[in-house]
């Protein structure tokens, strides 16, 4: 049970409960990336059977669900180069030769994407147990920056639907806590199994909500998520990553009188999970409802950008 009066005591006691820190020695920079093996990895790849993939990213674009809270905005996509200039002769290339080029300046965390370990700290502690200020300065992560998973992430991927099991027509209203209970029994209706080294994806299917009726304040306001309590089965079955499609994760308002992201500040410095945000799981979700399905090959890399906390990421989920 949780005691809303009571965050700090809560976060304390999980954060002891589920602590990873030392389990893959003092100088790990991987976390629960550490289950996810090359075995773990050989068996995802034999999931493939029709060969058809989905990508699980929203488009990086103006039109996205950020109205920059902390600074965070839209991507901003400019031409450096365009067929105008191809035409009218400026670029200077002989031979009629012509070309674009273009740049993009956003966030790392704007849209589809990962957090990192060093993108939460608990009383200023990071992963394993390291100073946070020693750690992630103006130099960036010094220790655990998104690119030391860059080649990890693909293996056996897993879909909740909690949105289609729980869910009126398949959505979960906002504030909805999704416990181990909706989780284990969302398992047992897909006659699935989640276990170490999967990276399981919840679908919620707000962002299917956000589609129709607007952003609103996807970025940022009420949610369904996960509740606070299911930190332990997030420790316990030793998964290696998780991602809704929703912007924060675990559910919004939290369930405590006042706290924020209480659920981040122990999965991430303490049980050392990789967390991914915004994912679109519904093209995925509709063709694993039809043939029954919900395991499938994904590979989810970050880009490797040096001493990042979150990156962008195109997941593609193949069956």
């Amino acid at each position: 049970m949780i005691d809303p009066k009571d965050p700090e005591g809560a976060i304390a006691e999980a954060a002891k409960r589920c602590s990873n820190w030392g389990r893959w020695g003092a100088d790990d920079v991987q976390g629960t990336m550490n289950f996810l093996t090359p075995a773990k990895r050989a068996q995802g790849a034999k999931l493939v059977r029709r060969g058809v993939s989905f990508s699980l990213s929203q488009r990086f674009d103006a039109d996205g669900p950020q109205k920059g809270w902390r600074r965070r905005t839209n991507p901003v996509h400019t031409m450096l180069d365009t067929g105008t200039d191809a035409v009218t002769g400026v670029q200077g290339f002989p031979h009629g030769l012509g070309g674009a080029d273009d740049v993009i300046a956003m966030p790392l965390q704007c849209s589809t994407q990962w957090d990192g370990l060093g993108h939460i700290f608990d009383h200023g502690m990071a992963w394993n147990g390291r100073p946070a200020e020693k750690v992630v300065t103006s130099l960036g992560d010094l220790r655990t920056g998104i690119e030391t998973v860059a080649d990890v992430i693909a293996g056996r991927g897993v879909l909740l639907d909690v949105g289609r099991t729980w869910g009126t027509d398949g959505e979960l209203p906002d504030g909805f806590a999704i416990t181990e209970e909706h989780l284990t029994a969302t398992i047992a209706a897909q006659k699935t199994e989640v276990g170490r080294g999967d990276i399981v994806l919840v679908r919620t299917g707000q962002l299917t909500r956000a589609r129709r009726n607007g952003w609103g304040d996807y970025a940022g306001g009420p949610a369904p998520g996960l509740s606070f309590t299911t930190a332990d089965w997030l420790h316990r079955t030793e998964i290696a990553a998780i991602a809704t499609d929703t912007w924060g994760f675990e559910v919004r308002p939290n369930e405590f009188d006042h706290a924020f992201q209480p659920l981040h500040q122990v999965a991430i410095p303490h049980i050392g999970l990789f967390l991914g945000e915004m994912w679109d799981l519904d093209a995925l979700a509709a063709d694993c409802a039809q043939d029954g399905i919900h395991e499938f090959w994904l590979t989810a890399a970050p880009l490797p950008i040096t001493g990042a906390v979150g990156s962008p990421v195109n997941p593609i989920a193949v069956k």
